[in-house]
């Protein structure tokens, strides 16, 4: 990303994707195209940094952040699941005293999401405690459904069907939204509540690691279809679908011959790419239907 005036950068609101994979990094000749790191999202919005999700790509993005010179940072959690978490021990902004974290998620039991984190940076897993970080952290916990306030941008939860649960954020932002819902498994029907909180995003990034051929043998997994991820986007009227949490052992071609397949169903869906920037433009309920 190009350095830009202050005023520029608070006018932006775009997405960058610098991991799209699920459950396993799955680095390699043919997965160079749309990366092999695992969840993890960036949204500027407003003159906010969020990050979504903390999967492998959070390390490429840690350096990127450096580089740009950001200090303030909000990273919101889906989930805790291991895909989902494992790049964050690397993440290079965690040991710079000068950088504010604020940390959102779920807690678990007793324990809040920093606590949660902290678990997999203990003996004998990693060699670094969590008490030795350097940066400002500050967990802020929220329940599933709550909504909260970044600034002038306004974050949205919902619950997704995903074992041991997981939560979709819609951030909202000069009157434009973008939804994240990674980790979803959609039933024989579209879920009310999930198609109302999509209802006339701009863009909906959406788990869409199967395709209906392959999902009666992974039923209960927690992941959906790019055929689901068209029935709702149609259905909750968005506008720009982009298939996100790509199998590890799909390749390029693979996935490419998805979006491909996708694209004439809905113009303008695409695939998740690592570091592929897209901006959250507002789209006419008009041009949705049209696909103009």
């Amino acid at each position: 990303m190009e350095c830009l005036p202050e005023r520029a950068l608070t006018e932006r609101f775009e997405v960058e994707f610098w991991g799209t994979r699920g459950s396993i990094p799955s680095p390699g000749p043919d997965t160079v195209r749309y990366g092999g790191n695992t969840s993890c999202v960036e949204i500027r919005a407003g003159g906010q940094t969020l990050i979504f999700d903390a999967g492998t790509g959070i390390r490429p993005l840690g350096i990127d952040l450096q580089r740009r010179g950001v200090k303030n940072l909000h990273l919101l959690m889906s989930h805790y699941h291991w895909d989902h978490i494992m790049g964050l021990p690397f993440f290079a902004c965690l040991f710079d005293p000068s950088v504010a974290l604020t940390l959102h998620g779920e807690n678990r039991g007793e324990l809040n999401i920093e606590q949660v984190l902290a678990g997999q940076m203990v003996e004998p897993y990693f060699p670094v405690p969590w008490d030795a970080l350097a940066a400002q952290i500050e967990p802020q916990p929220f329940a599933a459904g709550d909504s909260f306030r970044i600034g002038d941008v306004t974050v949205r939860t919902c619950p997704l069907h995903h074992p041991q649960s997981a939560v979709a954020f819609r951030v909202e932002w000069d009157g434009r939204s973008v939804v994240y819902a990674t980790d979803l498994e959609h039933g024989s029907h579209l879920d009310r509540s999930f198609t109302e909180f999509i209802a006339g995003a701009d863009m909906l990034i959406m788990d869409c690691s199967f395709q209906d051929s392959e999902f009666s043998n992974h039923v209960g997994w927690g992941h959906s279809t790019w055929q689901a991820g068209i029935r709702f986007a149609t259905a909750g009227d968005v506008g720009q679908l982009v298939l996100f949490h790509h199998l590890p052992q799909r390749t390029d071609d693979e996935v490419a011959a998805i979006a491909e397949a996708a694209a004439l169903l809905r113009p303008g869906t695409v695939a998740a790419a690592e570091r592929m920037v897209l901006p959250v433009r507002s789209v006419s309920t008009a041009k949705r239907r049209t696909g103009s």
